[in-house]
């Protein structure tokens, strides 16, 4: 395994990182252990969950992923030596206190005991924000229309200063922020850095090489700040294993369950994008999952690429990624395709 450091701290983190979404939903808590075992005996040292897991969200699920990592920990004993990620709600789900803006500091509360709780531990070594409160763009969309009527949201400074007061207790040991933009990242920067609050570490936004928009502009944010990327859907939800191709649809995919909330892996120049790439694969000897996944690992700005299986195959081919290394003319040929058809997927 590889690791490197995350952001400014003295902490390791393994350059693959277990995403655990799936646990309670498409896996049950025995596949669960059976996946942080497999991972954890080959270095992986680095899990990622979210208050709102396991996903698509439910009220009925919510918690479950948490809860069965905090049983493998009572059971291996093994919470010291894995540095655990977890994410509170943005505003959205109206199951979890009420649905609205979430980042005061009485919801933190709440959001970071319940955490430790399911999670059976007494700290988290990185607590990110899911998703921000503001109108902006994410989770699919390509453009940022302003809104001047918006809903009110909790003021960055305030959100800061919030998550300050659990740094300083103890429970939480860094921050983070998921999907966020270049205007979120640069100002919870500076005014960490001005008021000399919680600075964050990381950022966990969707990278793939059907959605590259980190490029454009976080990824000079990340490299001049040090504060790296969690790429998540580093395959596409899948698409980039190259299983949905000729519009296949495997049994027990999440596509083929869930298809209604994967909706914006379904462009159409998408396709023609994975077709481009999984022949380019084939040519190089590469399954399209192996070269997809090596491409995210090999970005300078990243610190963690996430991924996650639903069986023990694809867990062995997702990290052992971490072995393979794209030479210049492949990589050449990736930003060849990119270039005449660049992020299809938002």
């Amino acid at each position: 395994m590889k690791f490197k450091k995350l952001g400014h701290t003295d902490i390791d983190v393994s350059l693959i990182c277990l995403g655990t979404m799936n646990m309670g939903e498409q896996n049950t808590e025995a596949q669960g252990f059976e996946q942080m075992d497999y991972a954890f005996d080959k270095g992986v040292n680095f899990f990622d969950t979210a208050e709102v897991y396991s996903v698509p969200p439910r009220e009925e699920t919510q918690g479950s992923t948490e809860t069965i990592i905090g049983n493998w920990f009572k059971k291996t004993k093994k919470r010291e030596k894995i540095i655990l990620a977890t994410k509170m709600v943005g505003p959205g789900p109206s199951w979890i206190r009420g649905g609205g803006g979430n980042y005061t500091e009485k919801n933190m509360g709440l959001a970071i005991e319940g955490s430790l709780k399911r999670l059976q531990t007494d700290f988290i070594d990185l607590y990110q924000l899911h998703w921000p409160e503001r109108n902006t763009n994410f989770f699919g969309k390509r453009d940022y229309a302003h809104d001047t009527k918006e809903n009110k949201w909790n003021d960055i400074e305030s959100v800061l200063q919030g998550l300050k007061k659990f740094v300083d207790q103890g429970k939480i040991r860094y921050i983070g922020l998921s999907n966020e933009t270049p205007w979120g990242f640069s100002k919870f920067l500076e005014i960490s850095s001005k008021l000399n609050l919680p600075r964050v570490v990381s950022v966990q936004n969707p990278y793939n090489l059907l959605n590259r928009a980190y490029d454009i502009g976080m990824s000079e944010i990340s490299s001049r700040e040090n504060v790296g990327l969690l790429a998540y859907s580093p395959l596409a939800i899948g698409y980039l294993s190259g299983k949905y191709r000729n519009n296949q649809m495997p049994k027990d995919s999440r596509v083929g369950l869930y298809k209604d909330f994967w909706v914006r892996y379904r462009e159409e120049n998408a396709k023609r994008a994975v077709e481009d790439y999984y022949n380019l694969a084939k040519e190089n000897g590469l399954t399209l999952t192996q070269m997809s996944l090596a491409f995210v690992n090999s970005r300078p700005f990243m610190t963690s690429n996430i991924i996650g299986a639903t069986t023990m195959e694809q867990l062995k081919e997702n990290i052992g990624s971490v072995d393979i290394e794209l030479d210049n003319k492949i990589i050449e040929k990736i930003n060849l395709i990119h270039a005449n058809n660049p992020n299809p997927t938002p």
